[in-house]
């Protein structure tokens, strides 16, 4: 289980979500996204500002699990994060994690411009609490969750 505060990031080309878990590791909350380009920059008052201990980024992969391009990406903004905070960091899937936080603020943001612009961080929230779950019943010996 992790200990302290989980930062979340969804990797994408234009925006990057940011979502923060609360301190126990039990639950996670979209932050805001950040434009992609400017990330670098963002970076160390994102780290300040929400204190995390540890660096969760979701890994994009193929519906077979094939890493590609964007996979590619994430895993430079991890070894960015990495280098920059000395935090550890870890990749989570995030396959379906943006259809779901659309399909979540679908029902409670009707207009599209403000779901568009809350998509990317509810999707890092979704990867987010989809890691900590995953990770609270591989504490619990959940098989459901073994690592293989």
């Amino acid at each position: 289980m992790p200990v302290g505060r989980v930062l979340g990031l969804d990797y994408g080309t234009v925006r990057i979500g940011v979502a923060i878990s609360d301190g126990l590791g039990i639950t996670a909350r979209p932050v805001r996204w950040v434009d992609a380009s400017g990330f670098e920059g963002e970076l160390d008052d994102i780290l300040e500002e929400l204190g995390p201990s540890m660096v969760v980024v979701g890994l994009p992969t193929s519906l077979a699990g094939v890493e590609g391009a964007s996979a590619d990406g994430a895993r430079a903004l991890g070894r960015l994060v990495s280098e920059r905070s000395g935090l550890p960091v870890e990749f989570a899937d995030e396959r379906f994690t943006s259809a779901r936080a659309d399909e979540l603020l679908s029902r409670s943001v009707r207009d599209r411009r403000d779901r568009r612009d809350r998509v990317d961080a509810t999707a890092a929230a979704v990867m987010l609490q989809s890691w900590l779950d995953a990770r609270a019943g591989e504490a619990r010996g959940n098989p459901r969750y073994a690592s293989d």
